[in-house]
Order: structure tokens, then sequence, then C-alpha cells
């Protein structure tokens, strides 16, 4: 199975994302991420055999959280992946203490994860072209009390993302 770990967004947060997202694709094109799917991705894992979820699952068990605001204001788009983004200019610490946990946790486990540099951000556009300029967007205040392990699911209509646990600050 395919998992990551995630910010997962209230409602209102994803209603806002979807406005946003409506505003960038004005001025770059692109494939809408569903609203179901709006995420920060934590830590992405990839492929994991079903005997290692227990082993997943304790891993994120030892991590502590305190919960924050994030405020995403930052539009942006990356040339490389043609991808659209709603993203935050000042990480909270509160945040950087989780990822950094959870991932040092997960590397204590033995579990392998995309050890790239954590970029807050939230995508929102695939397939987008250039922008002339990027839409100044009122920011939106993200309370962050808690993270999720997401299992991405293939479709005929698409990748549909499914929470299989989620841990609360």
């Amino acid at each position: 199975m395919r998992l990551f770990f995630a910010l997962w967004p209230q409602e209102r947060v994803r209603r806002q994302l979807a406005h946003w997202r409506q505003e960038l694709r004005a001025a770059c094109g692109g494939r809408p991420i569903p609203d179901a799917n709006l995420h920060l991705t934590l830590a992405f894992l990839g492929s994991v055999d079903d005997v290692r979820l227990a082993e997943v699952e304790r891993a994120a068990d030892s991590v502590s959280m305190r919960a924050c605001t994030l405020a995403l204001d930052q539009p942006g788009w990356w040339k490389r992946n043609r991808i659209a983004w709603a993203g935050a200019s000042v990480i909270p610490v509160e945040l950087e203490a989780l990822v950094t946990g959870l991932r040092g946790a997960l590397e204590r486990a033995g579990i392998d994860f995309d050890a790239k540099g954590f970029v807050s951000h939230v995508t929102l556009l695939r397939d987008a072209h250039e922008p002339r300029a990027l839409p100044v967007l009122s920011p939106i205040e993200w309370v962050v009390d808690g993270f999720a392990l997401v299992q991405s699911i293939t479709r005929e209509r698409g990748s549909e993302y499914e929470v299989r646990k989620s841990w609360q600050a």
C-alpha cells in the first residue's frame, strides 16, 4: 500500500483552499486536486508492505506534538513538476518539531521515506503552466492539532486518499 503522513485540513480550511485553487487556476490553468485530497505532506513513505503497517503506526505513536497555527499566505508554482500550491512563509516551531520528530521516529524504526527537505505546501493544481503573476491571496489560518497516516488508493477516476489513523496534539 502507498502511505504518507500528512496534516489533514478541517473543512473550513479545505473550503478556503478550494477558493485559492480557483484563483490560481485562472492564472496558470492546470488540473485541480479534488477537495477531498487536499493535504500537507509531512513524510512520504511510498509503497509499504501490509506486515509493516503496525511498525509505521508504532513509530508515529512515539511522536509528541503541540498544536499550532499555520498561516498559508504564499501561492507558488514549481516549473519542474508543474504544480501550483499554497504555502506558508513562516513555519511554526511546533510544526518543525513535529516533522523532525516524525521523521526521526521513522528512521529509528527502519522505515523508509522520502528524506528530501520538508516544504510546507498544499498542492492545488497539477499540469499548471507558469503564470505571468501569482494572485495575491488572503491568508488561511490553519489550526494544526493533529496529523494522519494516509493511504493513496488508485481508482479508475484517479487517486483517493483514505485516512488510516490519526494522532492529536
